[in-house]
């Protein structure tokens, strides 16, 4: 683990491509973007294909995506001639004879420590170096993040090449390069996530909407309590 990398002091002021040159040049094989399929991830796929046709790209498969979502998945690979790494936890059945029907609604925490933080551990395990598509001004909790840093949740480094970037910047960067998108950005949905749980809303507002959540746990759960809550659930 390349923990004594020291990013270059002018890391604030590069710009998402230097960013993305930057960790592949120094993970190489290592590095790799988490991809849910929203605006921010198109315009890092061009930008990262664009740098490297063999960067690796994984997404968490929650089996509870939009069909929109999927059908994107599927134009993605297309277009940039890559097979994406998926990862993912139990089957909704095997989740339900276990926890209960609807256990997103019974149990968020825990269905999203399941469905989504225990996959991207896993995703994580052969990597030094992730690449993420927060914007500062997503929501308060991502304020502050960083264009590169030391990720202490998951012990490695993360990168945020838009950390800077608003809606209407990754939106003239596709527009201008006409690329394909998830077409339920069309329908007024500007964060996606999973149909059960995801309704059309500006910023972050859509997703749990009426729980006070605003995030998974991707971004704000360590590793380590991941794996223990799940062992103290099924204890």
């Amino acid at each position: 683990m390349a923990t004594s990398l020291q990013p270059p002091a002018d890391v604030e002021s590069m710009t998402p491509e230097q960013i993305l040159a930057y960790v592949l040049e120094q993970f190489p094989g290592r590095a790799a973007l988490a991809c849910s399929f929203q605006k921010e991830e198109t315009v890092l796929l061009e930008m990262l294909f664009a740098l490297e046709p063999k960067v690796r790209v994984f997404a968490i498969d929650t089996h509870h995506l939009f069909p929109e979502t999927y059908a994107y998945w599927r134009s993605v690979e297309q277009r940039y001639g890559t097979t994406i790494e998926v990862f993912q936890g139990p089957s909704p059945e095997e989740l339900a004879a276990v926890h209960g029907e609807w256990v997103w609604q019974s149990k968020p925490d825990l269905y999203l420590s399941i469905a989504k933080v225990a996959p991207l551990v896993t995703a994580l395990g052969d990597l030094d170096a992730w690449i993420a598509g927060i914007r500062r001004d997503q929501s308060p909790t991502r304020a502050g993040a960083p264009k590169l840093g030391w990720d202490e949740q998951h012990e490695l480094w993360k990168a945020n090449p838009l950390a800077d970037w608003t809606d209407a910047m990754c939106w003239d960067y596709i527009r201008a390069r006409e690329l394909p998108y998830n077409q339920l950005h069309d329908r007024g949905y500007d964060s996606i996530g999973d149909t059960h749980s995801t309704q059309p809303g500006s910023g972050r507002s859509g997703r749990w909407a009426g729980t006070g959540k605003v995030e998974c746990g991707i971004h704000t759960v360590r590793s380590a309590d991941v794996a223990g809550a799940l062992v103290e659930e099924s204890s």
